[in-house]
Formats: structure tokens, C-alpha cells, sequence
């Protein structure tokens, strides 16, 4: 037993880790590995059983896994993306929801051969789209914001609804427990109302506790994540106490409205929860996955491939197009959110109760909705997974581009001029200053420009469309360029931010220096401070982007590599310089007496 459980949890952890990994070398959805992983270890070759292994007690624990997960998310809606977003997130949230109940239970039953008890479970199952899933694929994929937030705000508030949803249709059929002086219908109500309302009363007390004790300094640094941890998971069991799922509201409650309370330091504790979420749903996928048996696999039928086929392309797209009649959404918005809808652990959770439970009860077919809600989770998985980026590139919806971004922060004359230089070469790049003075020679060169404090709210919102691959801090404030490179690091990778030299070495050594932890990398050849840059430009140097293997002079200093797959290498003493490949571009500063260099499709300019 022991080793059967020291194996089961090999395969979960060290499994789900390893596919996450690969997948992000790979640069495919991590969730197609982990549905993959899952298949192979469990129903194929037998290594793990999770229903054997963890016995009785697997239920409670997904349940307590997916509560943190929804808590994670509904950290992630901010009401002030609703100004940007309209009524879109409304429409898609509460009209569609509905339009997907009515359109899947009829496909259920007419299609899929379901009686209508159980087509109508399976119906309220899938009109969830799981943020177990949606939002490590935004992670990757960038979408515009309007449209991430479309995504995003459906998955999370709709989960729970699904759940509850699906909990009242089984309430419904199996017969609701009431009094002798209450309908069924009543009590039914009753027992409603009684179960959202304790899980939203609780999640908002917990998020207005949390704000009050927080800002007087009542919880020690140490003991805030652990705190939000608890208060979530007792958000999610105390509401189930009262209704089967309502647990999944009180948390979700509990991140939203922590979320838009806006405290200080709540950024940092997100990121945390953050990498916990990712070994959350890895270990969720693995586990559910692989708890399938292939004699239910061998359940799946023609009419079975046949509703999950209309589910993709005929229920979500007609119910989003219905419900998004007369919107202000596109029609590129709408043909992306309507084919975008993949399903995750809630709807693969509840599928596994909903099932056996309608079967116990005496309804034929109560045993087909878990391989059909299986059959539509991997579908979308695969198919959604694998289109979202390309079909968002098409539709004009995605911020990606083929190099990558850089964002330079400090609008001096010779920034300016080295930006312009890398805009030119058609590297993206956005200039960041305070001052809109120092931002005007870049504006009329078409560099796009940001007016505001980088480490300000109008900053983020400003960078969240076009956010960037790399960081360049070069103002002339050493401690500020440090500043920003520590703060943005969690957000762009900490290899990806890099600030000008200091002007004293001392600060660089590692005994007696900035720690490398309060700083970004070097820029340049460990000697290009403010003034160094300022003042060859003020010389007349000049930045051009030219080919990496043509022959310059000694003096050109080379600060920067753009690869032909559009990567974007700085060089620094704190990187190893890799030797620049075929087609390979360089950002240099050349002295005035040496000449331009062509670099083929477009000169490099000349900037005295």
C-alpha cells in the first residue's frame, strides 16, 4: 500500500511537473501532456488508480484542490477591466449561460440518445468553460485585453454557477427532502437561496476581514498566504455543508472581492498562488484522467462522438451569437469566444458524482454522461487548445508577434535615438517616461510611447495589451532602474530585465554589492552607465541595427542580438554571449568616423 502510494504520487507530482515543462519548451498547451500523462499511467498501463489509492477521501481532496484554483482566478478579475470589456462580460456570463442549458440538453437528447433527466444534467455540466484550463492557456497565448477578459471573467464566474446549476437539476429529479408544509418547489428554494447566500456572505466578510487586518499589520508577512489559503478552503466547506457545490461560490467570492479591495503586497502573495495553482491543476488533470475506466471508454458510440461534435461547433457558437445579439462585441469577437469554450476539472469533477448518482436513482443512462462530458473535455482541450492562438492572430484579436518586445524606460536623447534605431529595424518596442517632452522625438519617429510612471496602476493598464518580452530600466537613477528591473521581474522573468551599469563597480561586486536579487542585469559590457551612453552620444555615436557577421571596427560596441526565429538576446557580463547565427542582426553604437552598414532589406539610419 505504501508503495502504491509513493508510485500514485510519482506519477501525479513528478508526472504533472514534467509535462508542464516539456509542454513550455514545446510551446503547446500544457493540458493536452496532462490529459496524455494521465491516459498513459492510469487506464493504459495500470500505474495509477486514483480511486484505489487515495480511496474515499479523493472527492474531498479535488474538491479542495478546484477551491483554491477558483480562488486563484477570482484574484484575477479586477472590476475595472469591466470598463474596457462593456457589456460583453454581462452578456456572456449571465445570458449565455442559459441559451447553453436549453441548446445542450436538447442536443443531449435528441442527438446523444439521452432521456431527459439526464440530457438536462449533461446540459447544465458543460455550460461551464473551466479556468483550470482557460487560463494557463491565456497565460501563453496573448489575446488583446478585451477578449482575455471576455474568456476570462466567463470562466471563472460561470464555474460555480455550472456546479450549481448541475446540483439543482439532480436535486430536481432525484426529489428535494421538504416538510410537510412545503411544496417541493419551496423547499427546492429554500434550499437555494439558503446555500449562495451563506457562500457569498462568506466570501465577502472573508475579503473585508482580510483588507482590515492586513492594512493595520495584524498578520505577520510570513502568515498572509497561509491565512488566505485557510479562509479560502473554509469558504468552499462550509457552504457545501449546506448545498452540494455552493462551496465553489463562497471562494470564488472570496478572490473577487479580495481582488478589488486593492491591497497592498496582494500582488506578490498572487504569485504564489500562482505557481501553487499550476501543481494544483497538473496534479487535477493527472488524476482525473487517469481515474477513467476503459470499460467506460468503451461506452463511447457514434451518437456519443456525434453530441460532442455539436457541442463544439453548433451549441457554444449559437448560444454566444444569440446571447451577443445587438452587443457591442464584433464579429471577430464573437466568432472567437463562440468557438473558444474548453471544459476542465470542475465540469470532469461533478460529471463523476452527476453520473452515479442519476444511475442509483434509476436513470437509464445516468451512466453515459461521464464518457460524453469526457469526450467533450479532450476534444476541447485538444482542438481549442491548439486554435486559440492561431485563430486570435487571424480574427486580429492577438497581441503576439513574431519578435519579441521590448519595453525602455527613460526617454533621454540617446534612449530615444536607440529606440527609434530597433523600431526601424522592425523590433516592437515602447518607450516609457513621465514627461511628454522627452517622449515627442520618439512619437514623431511612430514609436509607440507610454506617459506614465511604470510602476503605476495607468502603467499596467497601459502595457496590458502590448505587454513585453523584455525590460530595459535606463534612467539615470541607478536605485529607480533597480526599482523597476525588482518589481517587473516576477512578471516579464527575472533573465528578461536589465537596467545600465551603475556608475561606481563596487555596486556590481557580488560580495559587497547590490545583491542580484535587488537589481536587473547589466546592460551592455558592464561599463555603458547613463553617462558613459550620454556622452558618446552627445559625441556623435550613433545606434544602427546591422547584420551580426559584418565586419565593423573595434570601436562599435554591440549591445544587443536579434535572432532570426525573433528572439531578442541583450549582451551583459551577466549572460554567456552565444555566437550569433546566420541572418542574425546587432544593435550597435558606432563612432562617428565609421560608416553605415547595409543590412540589406532596410539601411540602418544614421543619428548624430
Amino acid at each position: 500500500m505504501e508503495h502504491g502510494l509513493a508510485t500514485a504520487v510519482l506519477c501525479i507530482v513528478g508526472g504533472g511537473i514534467a509535462a508542464q515543462v516539456l509542454a513550455a519548451r514545446l510551446r503547446i498547451p500544457a493540458i493536452v501532456l496532462l490529459l496524455a500523462l494521465g491516459f498513459l499511467v492510469g487506464p493504459i498501463l495500470g500505474l495509477l488508480h486514483p480511486t484505489r489509492d487515495f480511496g474515499e477521501n479523493l472527492r474531498p481532496l479535488i474538491g479542495l484542490a478546484v477551491a483554491i484554483v477558483v480562488f486563484e482566478g477570482g484574484l484575477a478579475l479586477d472590476f475595472r477591466e469591466l470598463r474596457a470589456s462593456g457589456e460583453g462580460v454581462l452578456r456572456l456570463t449571465a445570458f449565455a449561460l442559459p441559451v447553453n442549458f436549453v441548446l445542450g440538453t436538447f442536443a443531449a437528447h435528441l442527438i446523444g440518445g439521452m432521456m431527459w433527466g439526464p440530457a438536462s444534467v449533461f446540459g447544465a455540466i458543460l455550460v461551464v468553460t473551466g479556468p483550470t484550463v482557460i487560463l494557463p492557456l491565456l497565460r501563453h497565448a496573448r489575446l488583446e485585453r478585451r477578449s482575455a477578459a471576455f474568456l476570462k471573467w466567463e470562466a471563472i464566474v460561470n464555474d460555480p454557477v455550472g456546479a450549481i446549476l448541475t446540483a439543482v437539476v439532480i436535486e430536481i429529479l432525484v426529489g428535494v427532502p421538504h416538510g410537510a408544509d412545503e411544496t417541493p418547489a419551496v423547499a427546492l428554494a429554500l434550499h437555494l437561496a439558503e446555500g449562495v447566500l451563506v457562500a457569498s456572505g462568506l466570501g465577502v466578510s472573508f475579503a473585508f476581514a482580510v483588507a482590515w487586518g492586513f492594512r493595520r499589520d495584524l498578520v505577520p508577512e510570513p502568515l498572509k498566504t497561509p491565512v488566505l489559503l485557510a479562509l479560502a478552503l473554509i469558504a468552499y466547506v462550509v457552504p457545501n455543508l449546506l448545498m452540494h457545490e455552493a462551496g465553489l461560490i463562497g471562494a470564488t467570492v472570496f478572490g473577487i472581492a479580495l481582488a478589488n479591495r486593492h491591497l497592498p503586497g496582494l500582488g506578490e502573495l498572487r504569485r504564489f498562488k500562482e505557481a501553487l495553482v499550476v501543481l494544483l491543476v497538473s496534479c487535477l488533470f493527472v488524476v482525473l484522467t487517469a481515474d477513467l475506466d476503459l470499460g467506460v471508454l468503451g461506452k463511447l458510440s457514434l451518437p456519443i462522438l456525434g453530441l460532442t461534435a455539436t457541442i463544439l461547433l453548433a451549441v457554444r457558437p449559437a448560444a454566444i451569437w444569440l446571447a451577443t445579439l445587438g452587443s457591442d462585441l464584433t464579429r471577430g469577437e464573437r466568432l472567437f469566444v463562440g468557438w473558444i469554450g474548453p471544459r476542465g476539472i470542475v465540469a470532469a469533477a461533478v460529471a463523476g458524482l452527476a453520473g452515479p448518482r442519476l444511475s442509483d436513482a434509476g436513470y437509464a443512462g445516468g451512466d453515459l454522461i461521464q464518457p460524453t462530458v469526457f469526450a467533450v473535455i479532450v476534444a476541447t482541450v485538444i482542438l481549442h487548445g491548439f486554435s486559440l492562438g492561431p485563430l486570435a492572430r487571424r480574427l486580429g484579436l492577438s497581441t503576439a508577434t513574431e519578435t519579441q518586445r521590448l519595453a525602455v524606460v527613460g526617454a533621454s536623447p540617446w534612449a530615444s535615438d536607440m529606440v527609434i534605431a530597433l523600431h526601424r529595424a522592425g523590433v516592437p518596442v515602447v518607450l516609457v517616461d513621465t514627461y511628454p517632452g522627452a517622449l515627442q522625438a520618439a512619437r514623431d519617429a511612430g514609436v509607440p510611447t507610454l506617459q506614465a510612471e511604470l510602476l503605476s496602476r495607468q502603467a499596467e493598464e497601459g502595457l496590458a495589451d502590448h505587454p513585453p518580452d523584455h525590460l530595459l530600466a535606463a534612467t539615470r537613477d541607478e536605485l529607480y532602474n533597480a526599482l523597476v528591473c525588482t518589481r517587473l521581474a516576477p512578471e516579464i522573468g527575472r533573465e528578461r530585465v536589465y537596467q545600465l551599469a551603475p556608475s561606481a563597480d563596487h555596486l556590481l561586486r557580488e560580495d559587497t554589492g547590490v545583491s542580484r536579487d535587488a537589481r536587473g542585469k547589466v546592460f551592455g559590457d558592464g561599463k555603458a552607465d547613463f553617462d558613459a551612453l550620454a556622452g558618446r552620444h552627445e559625441a556623435g555615436w550613433r545606434f544602427e541595427v546591422i547584420l551580426a557577421n559584418a565586419e565593423t571596427q573595434s570601436e562599435v560596441v554591440a549591445l544587443l542580438t536579434i535572432r532570426t526565429d525573433g528572439s531578442v538576446e541583450f549582451l551583459s557580463p551577466d549572460n554567456e554571449r552565444a555566437a550569433p547565427g546566420e541572418g542574425d542582426r546587432m544593435l550597435t553604437l558606432s563612432p562617428p568616423n565609421v560608416p553605415t552598414i547595409d543590412v540589406g532589406k532596410e539601411p540602418a539610419p544614421v543619428y548624430a
